[in-house]
Order: C-alpha cells, then structure tokens, then sequence
C-alpha cells in the first residue's frame, strides 16, 4: 500500500507540525492506514517543547518528492549465487521470462551481472573451444541428475579437460593421448579402458552400465553415469559451470532505491544495457531496472497542510499526486492535474479546520493529541490575540484544551518563551518561522519571531540586520523582513533591509531607521503580507 504524506510547509512552524499529525491520525482512525505526517525541516524550540510536553515524536523528515527508483514497478527477478550453474541460471531467466539477472555474494551483495547475451555467447564460445576449467563435480552431478561411480576410492572436488565425445569403435587411437580429457561415452567397454589406463580426468558415461572391474580399475579418474544421452550431456556439462565465469563484473551500472528518476534517465540514456541491478540501502540486490520501467512511474501521494504555494511546498512537488489542500493562507499558485478535494477556511489556525474534521466525523481525539492541538491553536493565533484569531480557534482551543485537561493560558506561557532563548543563535531564530513570497515579481522573505519580551531580541537588533543581509544576497532576494511580535505588546517590531522604500511606505513609518515598532500588527499573513501585495499590485 502506497504512502500518502501529509506534509505542512518549509521551516515548520507548530501549527504546520501538528495539523499534519492530527490530519493523519485522524485518517488512520478512519481505517485509512497508509497516512503518515511528515515535515520538510527541523522543528523549531517551541515545536519540540509542545511535542516533549505530551509524549510526540516529530513527525518524518522528507526533503523531496521528486519520483524515485523504489516508485516504480521494477521486476523483482530471482536472485542467483555467484556459484550457481549456467543451467540453473537460464532455467530462472525461462521461468520468470526476463533477460538478465542479478548475480550475488553470500551476503546478498552485487556480484555481478548475468544476461541471455552473456549464455548465447558463451555456448557460440563453447563450439569452437569445448575446453572446461575447474567444473565443481557437485555441479555436474546436478546438471546431469548423475552418481560418481567410483565415489571411494578418490574424492574429486572438480574436473578439468576438453570435452570430448567418443568415436565409434576402431578409431581409438584418433580419440585422445593425454588425460586432460572429460571423455563422454555410451556402452563402450574398450573406449573405457584406455581411457581409464590413461588415467583421463573423468569419464561421463551415457546411459550405460559400468562393469566392478572398471570402477576397481578407476584410480585417478572421476567416472560419472548419466540417464542423459551423449548430445545433451555435453551442452549440459558446459552449463554446469558456475555463473560467475561467465557474468558482468566490471564497468556496471547499477542504482539504489533512494535514486532519483531524472538521474536515472540521464544515465540509462548514456548506457546500452537492458537491465540494472538496483540495490538498497545496505546494498543488497532488491532488483531489476529496464527502460520500459522509466515510462509510467507511480508518482507520490500528498496532502498538503497549512499552505498552498509552491514555493513553501515540498521540492519535487510537480512530480508528485496532490490528494487533498487543507489550508487557512490565501490561495495562490499550487496547479494539479485532477480534481482534489480542498478547504480553505478564514481561520487564524489550520489545526482548527482539522479540529473541524473530528467533529463532523464524530470522532474524539486521545488526551493527548488534543492537548498537542490546542498548543497549535494558541501559538498560531499568538494566544488569540492575532488579528486571524476567529471565534472559532477560541471555541476549538477550549473544547481541545478541555478534553486534555490543560490550561491555555500555560501552554502560552510556555510556547511564547522557548523562541527567543539567549542561546539561540540570530539564524537559528530567523530560520524557525520563514517564508518566502513572490509577489508582483518581488522576490520577498518575512521571518516572524513570536516572543513575550521583544526588548532581549531588538538589543542583537544589528546581528539580526548582517544575517538578514546574508540571507538575502545567498537567496537572491529584493527584500527580508523580521517580524519581532510581542504577545503581551500586542504588536511587532519590524526590522527590514533591501527595498527600504516600499517598507516604509507600506506601513507608513516616518523614521530613517531600519526598526520601527507596529501596534495591533501581529500577523504576517493576515497584515504584512496582503499590505506589501496591494502596494506592489
């Protein structure tokens, strides 16, 4: 069963965390199992504090979605021992109806490659030099369903020699004169003995008796008897070599699971062969990638939460299924390819609207999700003092709040104090809740950091202004903005470098300097962003 994530946007902020996990859990309630929340970067303080305080793991970490090697249908063909036997290796390529296989080590490692090519070729090699090298005899006795005859008196581990057929009687002496030789022979009594007297390598014997005087006679040479007739032993003792004589070792190309498919193609286009080995994470062969798999992908599955631009999206998402868009941002330019289903509603949370979700599905969620919802509702609405709060997020936060038996005025508390600790570095602080915009054909980034005592940041007020100034010459951007939002306040401190200009128009602030101190402004979504849009619009 296919996964779907469940993923909110980059730089995760509590409510994007946590309405994924809800939305999840709230699905897999449904019966739906194969839901899973996700996120696309490292939880911030007050995120891990709220998961810490009811017993959450952050949800998976993803960084892509761009298709993969394991999204696609790849043949899953036997995989072979590098001591197997021809025979047994052209037998699973028959049955299974593929033209290569993976070849291994004992340990399920690459070995090698084996393909009908590689088979053709070695039997087209095999006519005009019947010559085997070190055939283990357990092979032949396999290929060949034979017995040694003369098991007791030498243990034979392998054969060498030149294939050869005995020639009809009174031409003895044309056969052979060393014992370098695997005689293959029928009821031949005389061929046998000087065979045996040359002491030969082995002596295969077709679809005959073998009289005690020979076997007794049989010192130094392996004698073997078959039910096969002469013609298919011999092709079948050229087939009881092990395959890694004949496989691909060197110069293979071969992919992992985790592969991307652009990559893929790229080098597949590069390469003529017909099939890759494709290895997993602890490089063991899990299968076989052909060209006619690269066609049709299955494209990744995802929900998205809390946002729905594509620049605060998942990377790779144009490769990916969007299922579903739960959301409470303005709509801007996320396209999919079917009908799915979206909600978007004015609230100041989207943990809310999931919230919502388990009512009309008359379901309750544990003590403990609820608990880890209602501190969403509360840091997304900056204790319902943003200007997105609705009546809703308040009613939602206390229904939430009172099925986990928590206070939210202490959950505040100890949300609004984890973002601004004096050990936090300036950029670890920006990162935490960033988004960039492209508005107008601006290039915008705004970070909000919400705290309960803006005087401890606005005293690093000029090593924020240098890693904003990094920020925006590494990201190519026309301007950075710092939202420092005071919740006992009831306003923000803005800090902004680039287009200066347009800022201070925007939000009407008199004073040359880069600060200013913005009463009632509390969201980015709701206040600093639709202002810069109309402005620039």
């Amino acid at each position: 069963m296919d996964t779907v994530y469940i993923t909110g946007h980059r730089n995760p902020d509590t409510d994007s965390i946590v309405s994924a996990m809800a939305y999840a859990a709230l699905k897999n309630a449904l019966g739906q199992r194969e839901y899973k929340a996700a996120r696309l970067g490292q939880v911030s303080d007050e995120t891990q504090i709220v998961l810490d305080r009811f017993g959450f793991q952050p949800p998976q970490l993803i960084t892509d979605v761009r298709n993969q090697v394991r999204d696609l249908d790849y043949d899953t063909p036997p995989t072979l021992d590098a001591s197997a036997t021809i025979s047994r290796a052209w037998q699973a390529m028959q049955a299974d109806k593929v033209s290569a296989i993976p070849v291994t080590n004992e340990d399920g490692t690459l070995y090698g490659m084996l393909s009908a090519g590689d088979v053709a070729n070695y039997d087209m090699t095999s006519v005009r030099d019947p010559q085997v090298r070190n055939v283990p005899v357990y092979n032949l006795l396999s290929v060949l369903e034979g017995q040694i005859l003369n098991e007791g008196t030498e243990l034979w581990e392998e054969v060498s020699g030149v294939v050869t057929i005995a020639l009809p009687a009174g031409r003895e002496n044309l056969m052979f004169s060393d014992r370098d030789v695997i005689l293959v022979c029928g009821d031949q009594p005389e061929m046998l003995r000087r065979a045996l007297e040359l002491e030969v390598n082995c002596v295969l014997v077709c679809q005959a008796e073998v009289s005690q005087e020979f076997i007794e006679m049989a010192k130094k040479t392996c004698i073997i008897s078959t039910p096969y007739d002469a013609y298919r032993a011999v092709r079948l003792i050229q087939h009881a070599m092990p395959i890694s004589s004949i496989c691909k070792t060197k110069d293979m190309v071969c992919f992992h699971l985790d592969d991307y498919i652009d990559d893929v193609q790229d080098t597949v286009l590069e390469s003529r062969f017909r099939s890759y080995p494709i290895l997993d994470e602890e490089e063991h062969v899990v299968g076989t990638l052909s060209r006619y798999h690269l066609l049709r992908p299955r494209r990744k599955r995802v929900i998205l939460m809390d946002h729905n631009e594509k620049a605060q999206s998942v990377p790779g998402l144009d490769q990916a299924r969007i299922m579903e868009i739960v959301d409470h941002h303005r709509l801007a330019d996320i396209e999919t390819k079917d009908p799915i289903y979206v909600r978007n509603e004015p609230v100041g949370s989207t943990t809310t609207i999931v919230a919502g979700m388990y009512q009309e599905k008359g379901l309750m969620p544990t003590a403990k999700m609820a608990g880890l919802m209602a501190a969403a509702i509360v840091s997304d609405t900056v204790m319902f003092k943003s200007p997105t709060c609705t009546q809703r997020d308040i009613d939602m936060a206390n229904r939430m709040a009172r099925i986990a038996n928590v206070s939210l005025e202490e959950l505040g508390k100890a949300i609004f104090s984890a973002t601004c600790g004096d050990e936090k570095t300036v950029d670890a602080m920006l990162k935490t809740d960033y988004k960039e915009f492209h508005i107008a054909g601006h290039n915008l980034a705004v970070s909000q950091i919400t705290c309960m005592d803006s005087d401890r940041l606005l005293a690093r007020k000029q090593d924020f202004f240098y890693a904003m100034g990094a920020i925006r010459k590494a990201r190519g951007l026309d301007t950075v903005v710092l939202m420092i939002t005071d919740v006992l306040l009831e306003g923000t401190q803005l800090l902004f470098t680039g287009d200066e200009e347009t800022i201070r128009q925007a939000f009407n602030i008199k004073s040359g300097d880069n600060c200013a101190f913005l009463p009632k402004i509390m969201s980015r979504k709701k206040q600093v962003i639709p202002t810069l849009s109309a402005l620039w619009g």
